[in-house]
């Protein structure tokens, strides 16, 4: 369970304070796909980066699995972090580096290298051959991919996922929407997804809030009945959709 309590978040701007969150109360419960949308400077990823400790709030609690994560010294914040993947919009590849080494850094940075985990990992996301490519070599489906396996290689009980299809074209999002779809139904991942785009929210998610100027306005529960059906390949969605 991650919950916000009365969480609020100021900046100083120019001798005047900017209110990014003001108030918000959330519950997300474990194993949920949790959606937060809302138009861009809502405060979503704010709220977002708050879960891993990489923003603090100015008042209120933001506890994940009962524990406030704010009291955490930074080492056991680091510890936390551990469980906690992040997925972004711009995939944050290194580009002097292999598929395979983009990876396993997570794995490197903790001194726990695991080729038979990279290749694991690759083999789940659909990349099996690219792991010796570059990224320059990769389409953008293809590198939004690496990055999911990079967030998945330390099998993180939490994925945060900011904008996580925005760059990419029609069928490179669905894909990874179906991806995402796929490792919280294998894994059971807690996944919070901030996004501006409705449709993904509304496919993927089982409830989402709305923020508007820092304030979540509403909690939805997103009915099955609205979501699209599951198709293997790009021409059997195409056929349905125009049929």
């Amino acid at each position: 369970m991650i919950t916000f309590e009365q969480v609020s978040k100021n900046y100083s701007h120019n001798k005047a304070t900017v209110k990014v969150l003001d108030n918000v109360n959330l519950q997300i419960k474990d194993h949920e796909l949790f959606g937060v949308i809302g138009e861009s400077g809502s405060g979503k990823s704010t709220l977002l980066r708050m879960i891993n400790t990489l923003e603090q709030p100015s008042q209120g609690t933001v506890k994940v699995a009962g524990v406030d994560v704010m009291q955490l010294n930074e080492a056991e914040q680091r510890q936390n972090r551990k469980q906690i993947g992040m997925i972004f919009q711009q995939f944050n590849l290194l580009y002097n580096q292999t598929v395979n080494e983009n990876i396993a850094l997570p794995l490197r940075l903790n001194k726990t290298y695991d080729q038979q985990r990279v290749q694991e990992v690759l083999d789940f996301v659909r990349l099996s051959e690219k792991g010796e490519h570059y990224p320059k070599q990769l389409s953008g489906g293809e590198k939004q991919r690496v990055g999911i396996a990079r967030a998945l290689i330390t099998q993180p009980k939490i994925l945060l996922c900011d904008e996580p299809t925005s760059a990419l074209d029609g069928q490179n999002a669905y894909d990874i929407m179906e991806l995402l779809r796929r490792i919280n139904q294998t894994f059971g991942t807690t996944m919070v997804i901030v996004s501006h785009e409705l449709n993904l929210i509304k496919q993927l998610c089982n409830r989402t809030a709305i923020l508007e100027k820092g304030k979540v306005l509403e909690t939805l529960a997103i009915q099955k009945g609205q979501q699209q059906p599951q198709f293997e390949t790009y021409y059997e969605r195409v056929r349905e959709s125009l049929g």
